[in-house]
């Protein structure tokens, strides 16, 4: 009897954020193989219409199962939000029978009543996130006592990119949304920080957080929800190749790329060029 072919899992994001899923991910299943594709090229998401999101996602999540991966996770929350639901209910029965996708919002509303005690929750994310609502209705969906309040940070993604978070002006802007989201709600005792990017300046951002505040990155939640996910579906796990190895791919230059994806991975990577 023949062993069957297995491939690598894939991650997909706008650019570089949804790494910081991916350094999870790999601490969490460091046997497994991993192809990471970056959208670079038309980052950022976060501003464009649900449409297009879902536009580009759907290319981008064919170009992984083209190159094999029976399992994408969606490591960004704009594309998780405007594009994996219909993806999942639309696209996936009808061309990609056997295939699965998942994203990052529902690993995160499902275990967020576990930080609360107040059952005030903040909500820090890109426009396009806040603007899609879905954390607030995944989340009254699982817990409808709890009271969400977002805040969109429409500068945070270019600051950390352009290596200017710590620059007074950086330094302003994540203190500016910060005190925007608690003036909402002074109950809040939980921040969810719902853009792969922001891990990067969890600890500028703590500066502005008081001290009694819990602030909830996703990468663990969702790296802990995948190795269930695989324990729970051996059909998906025996088609997933395990030699520890993964492979980079953006749509942009791939050297921008790289000087980027070292700020989130603490290595050195060599993406290729890909298109799609």
């Amino acid at each position: 009897m023949s062993t069957p072919k297995t491939f690598p899992i894939g991650v997909f994001d706008s650019g570089v954020g949804g790494l910081t899923i991916l350094k999870e991910i790999k601490k969490q299943l460091p046997g497994y193989d991993f192809i990471y594709l970056g959208d670079n090229a038309r980052s950022p998401y976060g501003t464009r219409s649900f449409e297009v999101v879902y536009e580009y996602t759907l290319a981008a999540v064919k170009k992984l199962f083209e190159m094999g991966c029976p399992l994408v996770i969606i490591a960004c929350n704009t594309a998780s939000a405007k594009a994996l639901r219909t993806i999942q209910q639309t696209n996936l029965p009808i061309d990609f029978p056997g295939k699965k996708v998942l994203g990052v919002i529902r690993p995160t509303t499902e275990n967020i009543h576990r930080f609360t005690q107040s059952k005030h929750i903040g909500i820090l994310a890109t426009p396009g996130t806040v603007n899609s609502n879905s954390y607030e209705i995944e989340i009254k969906k699982l817990a409808p006592e709890i009271t969400v309040v977002q805040q969109a940070c429409p500068l945070w993604v270019p600051l950390i990119e352009n290596k200017e978070n710590h620059s007074p002006g950086g330094e302003y802007f994540i203190k500016k949304y910060i005190e925007e989201l608690l003036q909402k709600d002074a109950q809040i005792d939980t921040i969810v920080l719902a853009c792969t990017h922001y891990p990067i300046i969890i600890n500028q951002i703590r500066k502005f957080v008081p001290e009694h505040i819990q602030i909830i990155s996703q990468g663990e939640l969702v790296a802990v929800a995948l190795q269930d996910y695989l324990n729970r579906h051996v059909e998906i796990d025996i088609q997933c190749k395990k030699e520890g190895i993964t492979a980079y791919f953006t749509t942009e230059n791939p050297a921008a790329f790289n000087e980027k994806a070292e700020i989130f991975m603490d290595e050195n990577i060599a993406a290729l060029l890909i298109s799609f």
